[in-house]
């Protein structure tokens, strides 16, 4: 794109940014009032094999449930883990070699569920219209007794048409099997080119499946993909990752979080470091604080299942907030390689920790009652069908932390996800400091630079101020605003992109999995305990009265 020219009378301002041209609107507001997207997280119900019960032990039954969503759903729990950990042994010690690029296979696990049908084949389909999918073999497995035309059928109403996709299609097979049973594995994957297993899976039935796996030689080159949440805590993901290294080398292990797609990495890498009137700024010499932020103007939308388990805290917080955190606040890579990407943003969420140390003063919950929600009454969360009011499941999450280097020492980053709330607003906020002062005469309304990056659609906006027009002495506040350029895939086909590529780069590494809980899990054991009151706000409002974001 060209450049983005800002004009106010006879000032001008060009900027380069990526992305298309853009809009400056004079009362500082933004010129374009479409909200953001809606998330794309898949709802609870998932592949029946996904979903079954399970007993005491965690072992999957058949049927269907309504207990997790493939995406999110469910938990691994601790004791799970431990007996997966001390089945895996230690971690393979072999690196990966290249992948070929030839002819591969797609086994997904769950491929009944929601998250395969609405997400992942629409995804895959247009990963292989546009020509970038290698040759590949498709193969759905559940528990569900479906036939081969009716899976048939699912995946041609996923794929846009093309010789290519068609191709796809035509060779495609669905077989019903126990994901969780070495037996049925060994069974799908034999004569498998390369295959890449994705668990479309509540975390708790991919773990079983992960045990399973161990009885079955794998072949070459196989990578695994997960959903999030991996694990439950900073234990259960490391004994998640240790059972998970021991079937393949961590290279080829996919912790996909879709939120950050590969337009949206590059869009904010290429602001912070193509740009070099901001990268000298952001740092606590000019920067006042750092604000992520993700209201939702939904409520549960049949989710139930999952949330009332997981909560705001780690649906969104501990997984895709922090993510973006480390975005903004790690050192520039010396490559997009994925060992130096991900090295820098493992460094900065190793140096994040909790404001202060207290959860009662840098964390806040709270629960939506009964509203308005955008021309619909929407009851109370605790009346909602199939949540337990006695969990005490908070609908809105709000963390103040601090990145403790050089550059970020004394900056709070303040994050905050939550449902039910009047306005969606996605989007993360860099406010600047004041000027020290300002020359005698000038006068106007006192409003601090922002730097504001949104998210879906992804945009920019620079709030500054300017002399107004008429009396030269008259400061007004304006803004330049733009939208960066979008993928050319959905989220779901940059996430396949890169597994068949054998490319890491968008994928959460092991121990970055782990620092993420390790960051939270102060304020998790606080909330456990009561320390911090679970405050309510209508449906339809701006949240909480009190709240920790100024």
């Amino acid at each position: 794109m060209g450049p983005v020219t800002a004009y106010r009378g006879k000032q001008v301002l060009i900027l380069g940014v990526l992305g298309h041209a853009g809009r400056m609107s004079d009362d500082g507001s933004s010129a374009d009032k479409a909200s953001a997207a809606d998330s794309a997280h898949a709802p609870e119900r998932t592949d029946a094999a996904a979903t079954g019960k399970t007993d005491a032990t965690g072992a999957a039954a058949t049927g269907k449930t309504d207990a997790a969503d493939a995406t999110d759903a469910g938990a691994v729990t601790e004791k799970a883990d431990a007996a997966a950990a001390e089945k895996a042994g230690p971690a393979a010690p072999e690196k990966a070699g290249p992948v070929d690029k030839g002819a591969q296979t797609l086994v997904i696990l769950g491929a009944s569920g929601d998250l395969t049908g609405r997400l992942l084949l629409p995804g895959l389909g247009a990963l292989v219209a546009a020509g970038e999918a290698p040759p590949l073999t498709l193969i759905g497995a559940g528990m569900d007794d479906w036939d081969a035309q009716k899976w048939r059928e699912r995946v041609t109403g996923a794929f846009p048409e093309s010789p290519a996709g068609k191709t796809v299609i035509d060779g495609t097979r669905y077989v019903r099997a126990d994901v969780t049973r070495s037996e049925d594995l060994r069974g799908l994957l034999e004569g498998a080119d390369r295959p890449v297993i994705f668990f479309a899976l509540p975390p708790a039935v991919t773990a079983k499946a992960c045990e399973a796996l161990l009885d079955v030689d794998l072949p070459d080159g196989t990578r695994l993909v997960l959903e999030k949440p991996f694990g439950t805590g900073a234990n259960s993901a490391a004994a998640l990752n240790r059972l998970l290294t021991r079937l393949v080398p961590e290279e080829r292990i996919h912790r996909v979080d879709h939120f950050l797609g590969k337009s949206t990495v590059l869009n904010i890498l290429g602001l912070r470091f193509a740009n070099r009137i901001f990268e000298p700024l952001l740092g606590s010499e000019h920067v006042e604080s750092v604000d992520i932020i993700f209201d939702e103007n939904l409520g549960l939308e049949n989710r139930a299942g999952y949330y009332d388990r997981a909560g705001a805290l780690a649906d969104m917080i501990q997984s895709h907030l922090l993510q973006i955190l480390a975005l903004l606040s790690m050192e520039p890579p010396t490559s997009l390689d994925p060992q130096d990407f991900r090295d820098r943003t493992a460094e900065a969420l190793r140096a994040t920790r909790l404001w202060g140390g207290d959860p009662k003063t840098a964390s806040l919950r709270a629960r939506y009652t009964a509203g308005d929600l955008d021309g619909r009454q929407l009851p109370a969360y605790a009346d909602e069908a199939g949540v337990d009011p006695s969990r005490e499941t908070e609908t809105l999450a709000e963390l103040v932390l601090a990145v403790d280097t050089w550059r970020w020492a004394g900056v709070p980053f303040r994050l905050r996800s939550g449902k039910a709330v009047g306005s969606s607003r996605k989007e993360a906020i860099i406010t600047f400091k004041e000027p020290p002062r300002l020359p005698t005469g000038l006068h106007g309304p006192e409003r601090p630079n922002r730097l504001r990056i949104g998210f879906g659609p992804d945009r920019f906006a620079l709030d500054f101020t300017v002399n107004g027009p008429g009396d030269p002495f008259e400061l007004d506040p304006v803004t330049l605003e733009t939208d960066f350029g979008p993928g050319d895939l959905p989220p779901y086909g940059e996430v396949l992109h890169g597994v068949f590529d054998d490319d890491p780069l968008l994928s959460v590494r092991g121990d970055t999995a782990e620092q993420c809980w390790r960051i939270v899990e102060p304020v998790t054991a606080a909330w456990r305990d009561g320390q911090v009151p679970l405050v309510e706000y209508p449906a339809g409002s701006a949240g909480p009265a009190e709240t920790l974001l100024q």
